[in-house]
């Protein structure tokens, strides 16, 4: 079919367009972008310099990638948004470049980001993860790969959401989020408990669900000082590649960051 773009749509001279690519009315593409064989962008796009997007994208009306970042320490340093395969970009949805903290704002592979998402500058988003609508991030956050998160959250700057985890809607996510859990909550955002129905549909056995349980037993029940229940986990649970996960993301820093607790009348 070969690539087709719409006459009235605005391509930089420079910019780098894959094969078969589509690109829709009114839209703007700066310079220094290149796009992935296959990608099809809609309408009243803009896709800024600094952009990279992978092959087989959606990108829908409105969407607006690889702008400034919202950030006063911003001074036009060169930096980078890099989007993988087969993501897909919903309406309005705004992505934000790095700054010099790190260079880059990540959008893994096999994305699904719906309507209106904002993620912030520096912002490291994992694949198969889907973020619902109107969900906002501040800079610097991490989601790690098949995580889900509820329709108009907001996330803090610098929280971490593990693997697998699910943050529910209208949450206020302050806290980082372990992996295998589901977290929700506006005026007090904690933990409630494993996300069951996302481990059982990828598949997760009842021996690794299992093992999940006992060591956030440990860490949320036991009344321990998180570094003493990270020992006791390594000392009484099964070394699965699970609990070592658990073990990583708690340990990373940890006595810098703060976790999602049991909620506690």
């Amino acid at each position: 079919m070969g690539t087709r773009i719409h006459p009235t749509a605005i391509v930089g001279e420079e910019a780098e367009i894959g094969q078969e690519v589509t690109i829709g009315p009114y839209t703007v593409i700066e310079d220094d972008v290149v796009i992935g064989d296959k990608t099809q962008i809609g309408p009243h796009v803009q896709i800024a310099d600094g952009a990279r997007i992978g092959s087989e994208c959606r990108v829908f009306a409105g969407a607006a990638l690889s702008t400034v970042p919202q950030d006063l320490k911003f001074e036009g340093e060169k930096t980078y948004l890099h989007v993988g395969d087969r993501t897909v970009i919903r309406e309005y949805v705004t992505l934000n470049r790095g700054t010099k903290a790190s260079g880059k704002t990540v959008v893994g592979s096999d994305n699904l980001i719906m309507a209106y998402v904002h993620a912030g500058h520096d912002c490291i988003i994992g694949n198969h993860v889907i973020i619902a609508n109107s969900v906002q991030f501040g800079g610097h956050c991490e989601v790690e790969d098949y995580a889900f998160v509820g329709g108009l959250t907001g996330v803090h700057q610098f929280v971490r959401i593990g693997r697998y985890a699910m943050v529910g809607g209208i949450s206020r996510a302050s806290l980082d989020v372990p992996p295998y859990v589901m977290a929700s909550g506006h005026e007090s955002f904690r933990f409630e408990g494993l996300n069951m129905v996302g481990l059982k549909r990828r598949g997760f056995s009842s021996e690794q669900i299992n093992g999940i349980r006992q060591a956030y037993r440990i860490i949320f029940q036991s009344g321990l000082l998180l570094d003493n229940a990270l020992e006791k986990v390594e000392q009484e649970c099964e070394r699965t590649p699970e609990v070592d996960e658990i073990i990583h993301f708690f340990g990373n820093d940890s006595a810098k960051r703060k976790y999602i607790r049991p909620f506690k009348s």
